[in-house]
């Protein structure tokens, strides 16, 4: 695995609080994280059919445009009834000419899930990708996976997204039910990102 070595990364990603969350867990090293939004960057089109590809398209752009190491993520929900669906479209399903609308897309997981009978529990998986590459071109994938089930109705109103109709295994809420500081301790991202500090900065 290789470490990494620079004074300045690139963050793929025009996200305020990712942006924030990333420059302080990676102060303690030294490292300047410099955003999307500061670089200019293009949101690239994403044409993967998973999280992998779609994070490392998001990459390499990202290199290939400013000459600097990138870090970018790609993530979403996969449930298994429905093939892993939404996956790479989790942010799709929610898509309107207003803008993102999370209750039409929870509203369709569940309306799907009905239309095939799925059993219950009605498992599924939160996942983060994150990829950090380099101008050789080198990269390192780090990869947290949350899993849980679907549950209706909604349920909480803390988090975004599809968090409150996820219940994660071995608990009995939603993420949409507790705390920032709680999901915190077990998301799919916090998983990824303590891989990629473990594994490339530690």
């Amino acid at each position: 695995m290789r470490k990494f070595q620079d004074k300045r990364l690139l963050m793929a990603t025009h996200n305020a609080g990712k942006l924030a969350e990333m420059r302080a867990l990676l102060a303690p090293y030294g490292v300047e994280v410099i955003g999307a939004a500061e670089a200019e960057l293009a949101e690239p089109v994403e044409t993967e059919d998973n999280f992998v590809g779609n994070a490392r398209i998001k990459a390499r752009a990202a290199v290939q445009a400013t000459g600097l190491p990138a870090l970018s993520d790609d993530s979403g929900i996969s449930v298994d009834a429905l093939g892993g669906a939404p996956g790479v479209y989790t942010a799709d399903w929610a898509e309107t000419p207003n803008g993102r609308d999370f209750a039409m897309a929870m509203e369709r997981t569940w309306s799907e899930l009905e239309a095939v009978n799925a059993p219950e529990p009605r498992s599924a998986q939160f996942r983060c990708t994150l990829v950090l590459m380099w101008p050789d071109g080198h990269d390192e994938v780090f990869e947290g996976v949350l899993p849980g089930r679907v549950t209706w109705p909604p349920r909480g109103a803390e988090g975004h997204g599809y968090d409150p109709i996820f219940v994660p295994d071995g608990h009995d809420i939603t993420l949409g039910e507790m705390s920032a500081q709680q999901k915190n301790s077990l998301s799919h991202r916090a998983l990824a990102v303590a891989k990629l500090i473990e594994g490339s900065f530690a």
